[in-house]
């Protein structure tokens, strides 16, 4: 998982395109174990979670400084 600091480089378009393939990630995978009742990796879960909060967190703070 990567930390603040290493989104904190990017473009405010790169973290929205990168929050939005997280979400499609979080999705697939929760409709995963919707389907089949087992994942192979349900931590993976967790991850994209605090991915997507982590994304959120340091496109807000881009916001608020511009």
């Amino acid at each position: 998982m990567k930390k603040a600091k290493d989104f904190r480089d990017q473009s405010l378009e790169d973290l929205e395109a990168n929050c939005k393939d997280a979400r499609r990630d979080l999705f697939n995978l929760i409709n995963e174990m919707k389907q089949s009742n087992k994942v192979e990796k349900p931590h993976l879960v967790r991850h994209k979670k605090r991915e997507i909060a982590l994304l959120l967190t340091v496109i807000n703070e881009k916001k608020r400084l511009a």
